[in-house]
This record gives structure tokens, C-alpha cells and sequence, in this order.
């Protein structure tokens, strides 16, 4: 008898929906508040005193006082919306204060019921029925509710994450967090606090704490927690280069010239012989640094740095000559197609007559044209790769990767750059595979936003550095003027004159900065501050300038428009057909007319000092003198007037980067911001050197002596960041 059939298992009960998140928890996670470590290091913006009441007799009109007093009676009123009013007495005087509430709930009217005791902080003002607050923060207490004994936090927050919930979560993450001493007690100066003490202070600083010292850095719980902030980020640097140094590279040095050759033939050597210019001191110099890295074993890993014009494109072509004559490819990377495509057409012009292919790599290349390239550049056909971010994209094979050029590489995103030094590597994990010596590419970065001293020797610690710090002769002066927006026309009339000498002008209307993670195909732009989007105003003056010079072709460029219609504008400006080009940022960088001699930037004040710097660099390019305007707009903060004052005092780009540093910080101009992850928080490199020198002697010691208490420091301190160290 055949046997039943063995019963079929339970379905097994479906998992329970995870607990839907609640709106600050979800605004937690987006500020990067998930663990406790995070919450102990979110500081508090500023501090509010309560630890003291103010009789309401002694306030006086704009004074922040807290008071305690007796609802005496409340209030809806009817008004063009409904208000809130609540009369407070405190017992000690006739006086008594209003409080105002243009929004509240219903909760409101039951904290204000007659004959509750509370107690309201905020600004007072006279009124029509005496002094009165509008919008205080209240509390419902006790007679004998004691009062705090140390200052309160506000802290960095959003809509959705209110600071009662945000200070409760970060209390407790005080006390839970794993904030336990990692140091040597020998690395840390004498009279600082422990970490923990240190951020117990700097959340809930005592009333009598000094002000000023926690306003201005110089407490000493302040300078524990930079010179931790400091140490991790030199320890990640020195592990970097560590790790750099372990790593072997392709040796690319010209190959020997055989007896029969003639003297310079090299490809090195015909390219030198057949620029149409001598290059610089400064370019020979650090020309002749690069070749002296490539021609080791050890990876190169240089930045060459040089203010606009400097000439930086002529050293890169240079440095691909050698690692095209040693046998092995180069690819040179730019943030937009504009930039890439400017290199393109140099390096081309320069190197196809000697026999060199050149592969374009565009995210708008599309179908069989992109296939044909990738070909080229998989066969080692191509010996030169010029493109965007495509040239790092999936399905893109080298053959022998010997040399990466990133060109202004801080307008990469951190996963961008990261995704590059990976796509790098590739070439290693191949020879490994194949059970060849594994070799990295050698790579060199480049940017034209210089940068002062002291954030290279910080930012860039595990970088060599080379500088090109003069121009090439020949380049015209720019004046710099500043114009406000009622003399427009002046300015209008100004273009006329230069397109009527034959000369061209740029006018360039305002946008905040540029997209970090801008599409291949496009270069995109983030939407303005305020008011209407940026690009109607774009397409509204060149409305406005088509008008004034009817006999005058006039362009427009922006991010919105499609790769070819971006290279028709740009071809057409370049080759002189158009007189005026209306454009946004997408012209900050790469672009190369000598003609024209006149740049016009609408609403200036709207600009960091670094982009207004790259966009003057725009002209002066040629023999003619030429002029910057700076249009801006009424009424000018003091940080406005300064910014502008130093462009039209200045045109060294080493004296505007120390001045956008103090200005925007490190973030904005190495780009760490643009991923969220900015390395330091807390640490002021304008102001902070000796703690800064402390933390790379401190560093190495830990590294030599302690490598465990290194590595639990970094954890702590770049959980999950430590890559970005080496991007």
C-alpha cells in the first residue's frame, strides 16, 4: 500500500512591514545622524541663556530675556487670521506681557489656560497694549521648577526635526555613545579635557563659561575635539601613502634614442619642437617634475596647480608624450564635454600630425560611435583617451593604462573620483590575473582653482605637489570694474564699442555654483536662490541683447541644451561668427577665445570669489586689453563688498583662493562638500596651524608606536569615510 504523501510545510508567515519611520528619524538619517558617535559630534549652532529670569518690569524693548509669570487670561482674537493672545504677570511689578501666537494649536490654548505657571523666552517689543513677545518658546512649570544650570543647545536642524526631539536623542547618545580614550596620555597636551569631557562641555556648556572662548575656538574643549578631528585626518593621509608606496607602476620613460635616430625624435621631443610656443620656466620646471615620477616605480600621484591661463593643458600633453612613447595609454578626464572637448581639439592639433590616435569618451556618444571608440581604446589603437566622466563608465576596457590626467579634479564628486582611481586599477587586477607584476597607472591631477598653502600641506598630504606660477608671456592685463545694476545700459553700450572694433564679449547671468553629479550629456546646473529660475534670465538677456544689436549674431549656452547645440554655440563663438555669447557657468572653465576682450557677470555678488576669479580668466588671452564688469544688485552685504572689492583689487589667484578659504571653507574648494562628507567639521585651517602641525607629529608617532590605537581612532572618527581620503 503506497504510503501518503508526506504533508506539504506551513507556508511560513510573512515577515512583519518593518515600522514605517518617523519624520525626525528620517531627518536624523538625512542630516547622517544614525549612530551615537554621530550625535555626540553634532554641535550646537549657537547657545540660548536659560539659566536666569528677568523680571518683566526690567525688560526693555529688544532685549532676549526669559521670564516666568502666571497666565492671567488668553485669548482668540479675530483678525485677518486668527491670533493667539495670552497675558502674563509675574507678581512683581504692574507691568504685565503679552504674548502673541499667529499660528498655534490647540495644545497652545491648553499650556495657557488661566492660573498656569510658564515660563517664555524670546524678544521683547513695544506694542499697542505694552511690551509683548510674538512667538516665544514656552515651557509649563512649577513653582519650584529649578532653573538649568547650563546653557541650551540650538542646533543644525530642518523643518521636519524639531530641537526638543533633536536635544533629548543627542542627551542620550552622550551618555551611550563609546566615546572611551584611544590616545596615549603623552600625545595629548597637558590641561585639555578627555573627548568625552570635552563634548559634554561643548553641548551643554556651564552658564558661567567664557563666550568669547567658545565663540572663537580657543577653549580648550574646543581644541580637543580639532586636534582629534586633525589626527584622523593626517593618520588617513600618512595610510595613504603608505598604502601608495607598497604599490609598483609601469616605468614610462622616453625609450633610448638608437644610434641611427635623429636627436629628438622622440614623440616627447617632436612635440616640444613643434609647439608653436616656448613654454615657461614654471611649465619646464614642473614638466621636468612630472617626468621624473613617471620614470620610477612608484605610482605618481601629483597635483599641478596653476591659475587660470597658466598653461597647464601643454604640461599634460607633455606627460602623455612620455607614456604614449613608452609603449602604454594615457586618458585624460574633464567634469563637462565643453572642458573635455577644449582639451580635445589642443591635443589633437598637437599630437595627430605626429601619428598619435585620439579617442573622444562622451556620455551623448551614443550607438555604433561609441562602440568604434570603445574598440579603439580596448585594441590599444587609441593611445590617448580625451572624455568626461564616460571614460570611467562600465564596458570601457584598456589595454595598457599607463598614465590618468584628471583635469580640475575637485569638480569630481568624492564617488566620482573614487570610481576613477577603481576604474585604474583594473589594468593591476588583469596583470595579477595573468600572473604578471600587478601595475597601477600613474595619475596626475590638475585644477586652476589655486590653493593656499596650508590646505595643500592638509587636504593633499599624501600628494606631490607642483605649481605653475607665472603666465605665459604675451597674455593681456584685465581691469576689473564694478558696476551696479542701474548703469546696465552703460554696460550694453560698452559691448557695442568692443563688437564694433571687431572684438567679442561674454555676459554670463547668475547661478549658485555647478552640479557635482551632472549628466554626461548635459551640464547641469542647480536651480538659483530665489526668485525665478536662472536660466529665463539667461534666455531673457539674450533676448534683451539680440534686440540692441540687431547687425551682430549673439549666442546663448546653458546646461538644458543638447551636446551638438552646445558645440555649434561654442564653434561658432570661437571662430568669431557670433559677437556676444550669453551664457551661465557652463563657460567657468575650458574655454579659449583670444578675441574676446570683454566679460560681463550679471548680479556678481551672487558668486564665490573662486568662480568670479575663473570666470575673468575667461578673457585676457590675447594681445588686446581687456576688462571684466561686475554687474551687481542693491543693497550689498559686508561680505559682498568684500568679495567684491578683492576682485577688483587682485588678480593673483593664490590671494583669492586664501580669501574664498576664509570666506567658504575647505569644502567648497577641494569639493568634499559636493558629496555631503566634508573631513573637517570643526578645524579652521586659516586659524588652527599649530594644532594642525601637532596632529601630523602625533600621527606619525601613533602610526609607529601604536597602529591599533591609530586604526581605532580612524574608525571613529571616518566610519565609512575612509576612502575619501584617498579620492
Amino acid at each position: 500500500m503506497p504510503s501518503a504523501p508526506a504533508p506539504k510545510p506551513p507556508h511560513p508567515a510573512p515577515a512583519p512591514a518593518p515600522a514605517p519611520e518617523s519624520g525626525p528619524r528620517r531627518a536624523m538619517r538625512r542630516l547622517g545622524l544614525e549612530t551615537d558617535v554621530d550625535l555626540a559630534l553634532h554641535l550646537p549652532l549657537r547657545y540660548e541663556d536659560e539659566t536666569r529670569l528677568t523680571p518683566i518690569a526690567q525688560a526693555r524693548d529688544g532685549d532676549l530675556v526669559q521670564i516666568e509669570g502666571t497666565v492671567l487670561d488668553a485669548r482668540v482674537e479675530q483678525r485677518s487670521r486668527p491670533q493667539l493672545v495670552v497675558r502674563l504677570g509675574d507678581g512683581e511689578g504692574k507691568s504685565d506681557l503679552v504674548l502673541r501666537f499667529l499660528h498655534f494649536y490647540p495644545s497652545h490654548r491648553k499650556a495657557f489656560a488661566p492660573g498656569e505657571r510658564v515660563r517664555v523666552r524670546g524678544e521683547v517689543r513695544g506694542g499697542f497694549f505694552g511690551r509683548e513677545m510674538v512667538h516665544p518658546t514656552f515651557k509649563v512649570v512649577r513653582a519650584d521648577t529649578p532653573l538649568p544650570q547650563t546653557l541650551t543647545p540650538v542646533y543644525p536642524s530642518s523643518a521636519q526635526l524639531p530641537q526638543a526631539y533633536l536635544r533629548k536623542a543627542i542627551a542620550s547618545a552622550l551618555q551611550f555613545a563609546r566615546l572611551d580614550e584611544v590616545l596615549p596620555p603623552a600625545l595629548v597636551p597637558a590641561g585639555w579635557p578627555s573627548l568625552r569631557q570635552a563634548l559634554l562641555t561643548l553641548h551643554h556648556p556651564p552658564a558661567d563659561a567664557t563666550a568669547a572662548a567658545l565663540a572663537d575656538g580657543s577653549h580648550p574643549a574646543w581644541q580637543r575635539l580639532k586636534f582629534e578631528e586633525l589626527l584622523a585626518q593626517q593618520l588617513a593621509q600618512q595610510l595613504a601613502r603608505e598604502e601608495r608606496a607598497a604599490l609598483r607602476a609601469p616605468r614610462l620613460a622616453a625609450p633610448p634614442r638608437a644610434k641611427a635616430r635623429p636627436a629628438g625624435a622622440s614623440l616627447h621631443d617632436r612635440l616640444l619642437a613643434t609647439l608653436p610656443f616656448h613654454l615657461t620656466a614654471a611649465q619646464q620646471r614642473v614638466a621636468h617634475e612630472i617626468a621624473a615620477d613617471m620614470a620610477t616605480e612608484r605610482p605618481m600621484h601629483r597635483l599641478l596647480q596653476g591659475d587660470v591661463g597658466c598653461g597647464k593643458t601643454v604640461v599634460a600633453a607633455l606627460a602623455a608624450a612620455i607614456a604614449i612613447d613608452a609603449g602604454w595609454q594615457c586618458a585624460l578626464m574633464a567634469p563637462t564635454e565643453i572642458l573635455a572637448e577644449q582639451h580635445l581639439r589642443k591635443l589633437v592639433q598637437w599630437l595627430e600630425p605626429l601619428g598619435v590616435q585620439v579617442a573622444w569618451l562622451t556620455g551623448s556618444r551614443r550607438g555604433k560611435a561609441r562602440e568604434r571608440m570603445r574598440a579603439l581604446v580596448a585594441s590599444g589603437e587609441a593611445a590617448l583617451v580625451v572624455g568626461t566622466q564616460a571614460v570611467i563608465q562600465e564596458g570601457v576596457q584598456f589595454a595598457r593604462l599607463g598614465l590618468g590626467i584628471v583635469d580640475e579634479q575637485h569638480r569630481f564628486g568624492v564617488a566620482q573620483r573614487l570610481a576613477l582611481r577603481r576604474k585604474l586599477g583594473e589594468g593591476a587586477q588583469a596583470d595579477a590575473a595573468r600572473g604578471a607584476p600587478a601595475l597601477e597607472p600613474h595619475l596626475l591631477m590638475m585644477t586652476a582653482t589655486p590653493i593656499p598653502r596650508t590646505l595643500a600641506m592638509t587636504y593633499f598630504a599624501d600628494l606631490d605637489l607642483s605649481t605653475i606660477d607665472e603666465l605665459p608671456p604675451g597674455r593681456s592685463p584685465i581691469v576689473t570694474k564694478l558696476f551696479a545694476q542701474p548703469r546696465r545700459d552703460d554696460v550694453i553700450a560698452r559691448i557695442g564699442d568692443e563688437i564694433a572694433l571687431g572684438r567679442q564679449a561674454y555676459w554670463v547671468c547668475p547661478l549658485i555654483d555647478e552640479s557635482t553629479s551632472a549628466d554626461d550629456s548635459a551640464d547641469t546646473e542647480p536651480a538659483p536662490r530665489a526668485g525665478a529660475a536662472d536660466l529665463r534670465n539667461v534666455i531673457a538677456t539674450h533676448r534683451e541683447l539680440s534686440e540692441a544689436f540687431p547687425g551682430h549674431a549673439v549666442g546663448l549656452l546653458h546646461g538644458r541644451l543638447r551636446a551638438a547645440e552646445k558645440a555649434a554655440v561654442m564653434s561658432a563663438f570661437a571662430s568669431g561668427a557670433t559677437s556676444v555669447l550669453v551664457a551661465t557657468t557652463v563657460i567657468e572653465v575650458g574655454v579659449d577665445v583670444p578675441n574676446a576682450s570683454l566679460m560681463v557677470v550679471e548680479h556678481a555678488e551672487r558668486f564665490g570669489l573662486a568662480q568670479l576669479h575663473q570666470l575673468r580668466g575667461r578673457i585676457g588671452r590675447g594681445s588686446v586689453a581687456s576688462v571684466c564688469v561686475l554687474l551687481y544688485g542693491s543693497p550689498l552685504s559686508e561680505l559682498g563688498k568684500a568679495r567684491l572689492k578683492a576682485m577688483s583689487q587682485t588678480q593673483d589667484g593664490f590671494e583669492i583662493a586664501r580669501l574664498d578659504l576664509q570666506i567658504r571653507g575647505p569644502g567648497e574648494i577641494i569639493g568634499t562638500r559636493q558629496s555631503g562628507d566634508a573631513l573637517l567639521r570643526f578645524a579652521d585651517l586659516d586659524e588652527d596651524g599649530d594644532l594642525l602641525r601637532q596632529a601630523r607629529h602625533a600621527a606619525g608617532e601613533l602610526l609607529a608606536h601604536d597602529r591599533p590605537a591609530a586604526l581605532k581612532h580612524l574608525q571613529r572618527w571616518l566610519r565609512g569615510r575612509l576612502d575619501f581620503a584617498k579620492a
